[in-house]
């Protein structure tokens, strides 16, 4: 489970607090959460998922890259995430204020696409990261639910694993459902030749 810190923080405040100890941190409105520490099979579909990208925006020679570890500022609340696979656009970069000192973005420009990789805290990405990836314009974000750990409401009864490709539909989002073979289709990678179930045996 996540753990929260007491204390509510700026996003200034956050940056200048945030420890050199190997763990990972975020700011949800204000409040210092610490992420649980990722499973074996978690850590295999995020390599899996950044690696399909990175040969897919590789052979496109598209100006993007996926950074071990920024964060992503959110607009109106004091909320810092750290994706799992973060694809930036180096082209933006510059446009960036906090992305020099600060490895953190917060233009949707930078962000073509963001990937969370469902765990335990599965409310973060479906409710609060949604909205708030929503929110600041991000284009695309997926919702990689390999261990079917989300509510029925999104995975059906009995649950199964998904892939939600939620793409920006008139600064709304809407969320494509991907199960088994079926092929996913991405706005920002429309060749992609993936499959939810090939994420899946990922973890495997």
């Amino acid at each position: 489970m996540t753990q929260a810190l007491p204390k509510s923080l700026t996003f200034d405040e956050f940056v200048e607090w945030y420890p050199n100890d190997a763990k990972r941190y975020e700011l949800h409105n204000g409040v210092i959460v610490e992420m649980p520490p990722p499973t074996g099979q978690h850590e295999k579909v995020v390599g899996f998922i950044a690696r399909k990208l990175t040969v897919e925006f590789d052979r496109l020679s598209l100006p993007y890259t996926i950074p071990k570890t920024a964060l992503v500022k959110t607009p109106c609340a004091e909320s810092a995430y750290s994706p799992d696979v973060l694809l930036l656009n180096l082209d933006n970069l510059d446009n960036e204020p906090l992305f020099q000192k600060q490895s953190t973005v917060s233009l949707a420009a930078s962000v073509p696409l963001v990937v969370e990789v469902v765990s335990t805290n599965w409310r973060d990405d479906y409710y609060n990261k949604l909205g708030d990836y929503e929110e600041m314009g991000i284009p695309e974000y997926w919702i990689a639910d390999y261990a079917a750990l989300g509510a029925r409401k999104f995975l059906g009864n009995p649950k199964q694993p998904t892939i939600f490709v939620c793409e920006l539909v008139d600064g709304e989002y809407q969320m494509n459902l991907f199960q088994g073979n079926t092929p996913i289709s991405s706005r920002t990678f429309p060749q992609l030749n993936l499959t939810a179930q090939q994420i899946f045996d990922a973890a495997n």
